[in-house]
């Protein structure tokens, strides 16, 4: 953790640089401004800082570290907008207008740069802080005996800001979604099992036909407390699949890993031969894996239908996705992965860092297995 805040303190520290170097000191509108800025943007980092080094400690002001986690994500947004008002403005520079045209371009772009970035914050802020939408998606299956649903709710990250309220309406979105079971599918928490429990309580009022069930994401992993997570999971009547399978109402496998983190932890390790070992063989299976690139371990002849996926947060602010998925082969959205396998990878339902979504609305799923 003292490796990640300084790393991403750094990285924080040479976004805002960037952008007040190649965006703001090159717009004449700003010009008398430009110190005031300059300050404005230290004291932007000293918090971005702030919130790097406090967010995993226990206590602290709800308000201040959701605000501050706000800044950055507005300054990646920022950096975005100044690379591209950066390469923009080499055209204009370039190409041998006259002076006067070159002056009404580079007013023309300045304006159109500063809306774009200011709309795409306001966007992002909204989309953070607006309630998971209910959407569901058909997903054809060979040999399925009857139509099944599975309604996905994954990433709702409860801790210091998303809390009881969050859990509570997310678990009535779920519930509205009425679905045959119900998958959760990792990253359920930031906070230790001792923190965790009374904001969690809401997930014994969730409700379907053949159960709930849950797979650890990366997120469980950091609050040193992963078999205390599994028990309190438990003690809410969910089902934990870990590297198992159970079969749902004699339609399919279902089977579920631990999260791909236990590699580096050296604990809680997943194990997909040992999840799909003595399942129903006549039946289609379907895998639980919170972050999709477990796909790259599936083949074939593993007879695995579909992989249900969460942890990309579909890049949570675009264009971070870009970046993504250099990580995770998808990100967002049914896809198939070879002539045997699909993979669907939810956005999410709540946020990690700062509360803006861009392009990547939170969201409860519905899966219709047809």
């Amino acid at each position: 953790m003292i490796s990640f805040s300084i790393i991403a303190s750094l990285v924080m520290f040479c976004l805002n640089l960037f952008s007040f170097i190649c965006l703001f000191y090159r717009i004449e509108f700003f010009k008398k401004w430009r110190w005031v800025i300059a300050v404005l943007l230290i004291v932007i980092t000293i918090l971005e800082i702030y919130y790097l080094t406090s967010f995993r400690r226990s206590g602290g002001n709800i308000f201040l570290l959701q605000a501050t986690a706000s800044l950055i994500g507005i300054s990646f947004l920022l950096f975005c907008f100044s690379l591209l008002y950066f390469i923009l403005r080499v055209p204009i520079y370039a190409v041998p207008f006259s002076e006067s045209k070159r002056r009404t371009l580079k007013a023309i772009l300045d304006v159109t740069i500063l809306i774009a970035a200011f709309s795409w914050i306001f966007k992002g802020l909204v989309g953070g802080f607006s309630r998971p939408i209910k959407r569901s998606v058909e997903v054809k299956i060979q040999n399925l005996k009857a139509p099944l649903s599975i309604v996905q709710m994954t990433d709702v990250h409860i801790g210091k800001v998303l809390g009881y309220e969050f859990m509570q309406e997310v678990v009535r979105l779920t519930n509205e979604l009425d679905g045959d079971i119900v998958v959760i599918t990792g990253d359920l928490v930031d906070l230790s099992p001792r923190y965790a429990k009374e904001k969690l309580k809401p997930l014994k009022d969730l409700k379907s036909r053949f159960g709930i069930y849950y797979v650890l994401g990366n997120h469980e992993y950091f609050n040193g407390g992963v078999a205390k997570i599994i028990e309190l999971i438990k003690s809410f009547g969910i089902k934990v699949l870990e590297n198992e399978n159970v079969v749902i109402d004699n339609r399919i496998n279902l089977a579920g890993i631990y999260d791909l983190r236990g590699k580096i932890f050296g604990q809680y390790q997943p194990d997909v031969k040992k999840a799909l070992s003595g399942r129903d063989k006549n039946l289609p299976t379907v895998l639980l894996s919170h972050q999709p690139k477990v796909a790259q371990q599936i083949s074939d002849k593993d007879n695995v239908d579909l992989i249900i996926s969460g942890h990309t947060h579909g890049g949570q602010i675009f264009p971070f996705g870009l970046l993504v998925l250099i990580d995770q082969p998808y990100l967002y959205g049914l896809y198939k992965h070879s002539s045997k396998t699909q993979i669907f990878v939810s956005c999410g339902a709540g946020y990690w860092g700062p509360p803006l979504r861009v392009l990547a609305p939170s969201e409860i799923v519905k899966l219709e297995l047809k």
